[in-house]
């Protein structure tokens, strides 16, 4: 015991002594503290971009570790946010539409829909385990126009072309809605209270994303992105590794489809299509492949633009408020982020979590 607690303590101080140890508490405790400070725009925009970094670790966990191509990331989100509002949701009549809901617990209701998401890549994961790169991209492309069908016309499910509320979470005794509870003579409503859990979730994810990647089965996702024959020939199982990823990465888009319903208070289908599959894609590429630290970034660059730029559109040039005849901040990030997609493959083939000495060089 004693010899352990002796070889224990020079690490604790040398971990205490790095730099990055007092920046990770450091932004630990900013983060706790914005709720205290913030307004409501700026703590949703945060919630937006905590949901899409859970959603882009697990693309990162197909795409950037696994060298998997996936064009349906959106359809998976779809089934984490319109499964929890059918589960936890109660049977009733909403703009014109007969819903049917479950009325089971919200906080049961969020666990099912992941797994109910994880499921829906396990029924695609066999055909997911035997493709790969191009073919892989243009058979998930399917799920898209698959899920925007079924969005659009099972309107006892979803609600039809004008969605359906979102059962808000209830936890522990604790309802996140916009009923106000005063913490430290500050009023807590929805966004305030949501922003401890999705913190709390994209904690979780990103600490169980980066235990997969540096231990075993995250060496086998490289050995088969980077040369799969190989791969094969050690022993990895490539078909079952690459099935099992695909599952893991449905389960995280679950999550943050279950999270950006929370948020947006209402699910919308038309919020799920191709736009939001080639979103999660610009973020894992303008993030960095194959981290976990590359995703957040990517997800809070991507997410966040569009909203500064609607918030701050009368005071930039050639940006202007959607309706007036300039260009809507919407098209304008799309722009900025297009073309950060570009720079990084050129200049930055590591992400911006990655950078890379003479990337821009031929090799």
């Amino acid at each position: 015991m004693s010899e352990t607690t002796t070889a224990f303590a020079p690490a604790l101080t040398a971990r205490l002594r790095h730099p990055r140890t007092w920046i990770w508490a450091a932004g630990t405790a900013l983060l706790l503290a914005l709720p205290f400070y913030l307004d409501r725009f700026w703590l949703q925009a945060g919630l937006f971009a905590m949901a899409a970094a859970i959603g882009a670790i697990g693309l990162n966990l197909l795409t950037g570790a696994t060298g998997q191509l996936s064009m349906g990331h959106a359809f998976f989100l779809a089934v984490g946010a319109y499964g929890y509002c059918v589960l936890a949701g109660e049977s009733g009549t909403e703009n014109g539409h007969s819903l049917s809901g479950l009325g089971l617990p919200s906080g049961l209701a969020a666990v099912l829909a992941v797994l109910l998401a994880g499921a829906a890549g396990g029924l695609f994961s066999p055909i997911a385990g035997r493709l790969r790169g191009a073919y892989l991209g243009i058979a998930t492309l399917a799920l898209i126009f698959i899920g925007q069908h079924v969005l659009f016309n099972a309107s006892s499910l979803t609600g039809g072309y004008n969605g359906r509320s979102v059962p808000p979470l209830s936890l522990f005794g604790l309802t996140f809605d916009d009923t106000e509870v005063v913490v430290a003579a500050v009023p807590f409503q929805s966004s305030e209270k949501l922003w401890y859990a999705a913190l709390a979730a994209l904690l979780v994810s990103g600490l169980f994303a980066r235990g997969v990647l540096r231990g075993r089965p995250g060496r086998a996702l490289n050995a088969i992105r980077d040369h799969r024959i190989a791969a094969g020939v050690m022993g990895v199982p490539v078909a079952r590794y690459r099935a099992g990823v695909f599952v893991l990465s449905s389960m995280y888009a679950g999550l943050a489809g279950v999270l950006l319903a929370l948020v947006f208070q209402r699910t919308v289908p038309e919020y799920f299509g191709m736009v939001l599959s080639l979103e999660y894609l610009a973020m894992i590429v303008i993030g960095g492949l194959g981290t976990v630290a590359g995703a957040v970034v990517g997800a809070a660059f991507v997410s966040l633009l569009p909203q500064l730029l609607t918030h701050y559109s009368d005071s930039l040039p050639l940006v202007a408020a959607p309706g007036t005849g300039g260009l809507a901040p919407g098209e304008a990030s799309r722009y900025l982020y297009g073309a950060a997609v570009v720079a990084a493959v050129l200049f930055l083939p590591g992400g911006l979590t990655r950078p890379t000495k003479n990337s821009g060089e031929k090799k």
